[in-house]
């Protein structure tokens, strides 16, 4: 029987704590803490509470030394790309803003006068979306010339988080990885990239930890308050890359989903796909476990559901909503859910009907056909993803693999299975936080591989199978 690791899983959303260890050849897991993480305005930003999200990092651990189950090691996992700055006294410099911020707007533009972004790509792999690293940095920097002089340090969000346990100021590979500022190669800092967008190089360090490595143990006084030691273990901190580490079983041919407030779809490879027609169609190449590669397109995911359901200030369940939407499967128009238009409208519903008009379709007569577009529109992304992935790898998909939160959603595996003609297995639901687990026990040296840790998944998680029924047709006129 193997010791307790804690998995800190934070999403964009919501964070949890899971609570595992190894028994019989099974993961045993329960969750000891789930709680909103909610994006605050404050001044003109958007910004994340990570004060607060300390704190429920230490509430976790003091709720399992209450429980007698303290935990030998502790990792923590995050969304990509966003960042804090620190001091030479190791304090933060400002507040973190979220990669849903407009300030980034103009920015991927401006950087094209002097780095084109096939060169960018070509460098770091990683597809041009708004609110990458590298445009949130040059925003930042635009209204705050001063910092280019000060020492200045950046950490990713779940580094910052480790540094606060610590006292150890490290990145880590997988998170770094989503910046756009790291060579998809060499898994160094591009002092190229870097020039181009008037990022001092100094700020970023040594190059990033690769996954499994050793932050630290606690600080002393933070051992003295909880009454117990844990090591800090650096996870693949990017959530992708922990999720991915999860999936049950995997083979060349396999695609994966992760699905949750974003959905990511691609395939794990051995190394970066820099092809023109890879950057053409959307698809980023970040950083996972043992310097493999998550080759995934981004789609918005459930985050489109989360805003509806926030407008319609009500009480349903995300399962009663996927039942709604069953009722509406007489509509039939889609709408693009790549489209950065839904990345942070002040109205959802109104910016999906705006879509809608623009492909001349009509709008849904009600809640449930809502509802079902929104399904249908994710499952037909989906497909189109897949059949991008089958091109450029140059791969028949025979299956796909469809892990994290969204898995629970009985519709949309079915109509993405629909969409598709292939099979889905669902499952399981806590990928992140599983992946978190593996990549401690793999550092402590309790599982032997990525294979056998596989293998465990598959021991102690059940799945969901879902088979095509034929009824949307096979090719889309695609919008995604």
């Amino acid at each position: 029987m193997g010791e307790y690791a804690l998995a800190v899983d934070l999403g964009a959303s919501s964070g949890r704590h899971i609570l595992g260890r190894i028994e019989n050849s099974i993961i045993t897991y329960r969750e000891i803490d789930r709680f909103p993480n909610e994006i605050l305005k404050q001044g003109n930003h958007q910004v994340w509470e990570l004060d607060t999200l300390y704190q429920r990092i230490l509430e976790g651990l003091r709720a399992c030394a209450a429980m007698g189950t303290p935990p030998a090691t502790l990792g923590i996992d995050t969304w990509g790309v966003d960042y804090v700055l620190i001091d030479e006294a190791g304090n933060r410099i400002g507040a973190a803003v979220t990669y849903r911020d407009a300030r980034t707007k103009g920015f991927p533009d401006a950087l094209e006068n002097s780095l084109s972004h096939t060169a960018l790509y070509t460098a770091t792999g990683i597809a041009r979306q708004s609110y990458n690293t590298i445009y949130q940095l040059m925003a930042d920097l635009s209204v705050n010339p001063q910092r280019r002089t000060q020492n200045v340090h950046l950490l990713f969000i779940p580094c910052y988080l480790g540094y606060r346990l610590t006292g150890i100021a490290r990145n880590e590979y997988t998170i770094a990885s989503t910046s756009g500022l790291l060579n998809a190669h060499t898994k160094q800092w591009d002092l190229m990239v870097l020039a181009a967008a008037g990022i001092p190089s100094k700020w970023l360090g040594d190059a990033p930890s690769m996954p499994g490595a050793s932050l630290a143990f606690l600080l002393p006084a933070l051992q003295k308050e909880l009454g117990f030691q844990c090591n800090v273990v650096m996870p693949a901190s990017h959530d992708t890359a922990s999720a991915y580490l999860a999936v049950p079983s995997m083979n060349q041919n396999a695609a994966i989903l992760s699905s949750g407030t974003w959905s990511l779809l691609g395939i794990e490879l051995d190394a970066p796909i820099l092809t023109e027609a890879a950057r053409a169609a959307g698809f980023t190449n970040e950083g996972g476990f043992g310097g493999k590669i998550t080759f995934v397109r981004n789609i918005m995911g459930l985050w489109i559901l989360q805003c509806i359901r926030r407008q319609w200030d009500c009480n349903m369940t995300y399962e009663q909503m996927a039942e709604v939407a069953l009722h509406g499967s007489a509509y039939c128009e889609t709408f693009n859910a790549s489209d950065e238009r839904f990345l942070a409208p002040e109205n959802m519903i109104e910016e999906i009907l705006k879509a809608l008009q623009e492909y001349g379709a009509k709008p849904p007569a009600n809640d449930s056909e809502l509802l079902y577009c929104v399904h249908h529109s994710l499952a037909k992304c989906y497909q189109i993803a897949i059949q991008h992935v089958a091109a450029l790898i140059g791969v028949n998909i025979d299956c796909l693999h469809v892990v994290g939160g969204g898995c629970q959603n009985r519709t949309l595996n079915q109509l993405t299975a629909d969409a598709t003609g292939l099979t889905v297995i669902a499952g399981p639901s806590e990928a992140t936080a599983l992946g978190n687990l593996i990549a401690q026990w793999i550092a402590s040296g309790e599982i032997a591989s990525v294979a056998e840790a596989r293998q465990l998944v598959r021991n102690s998680v059940s799945m969901e199978v879902y088979q095509p029924r034929n009824i949307i047709p096979p090719t889309f006129d695609a919008h995604c």
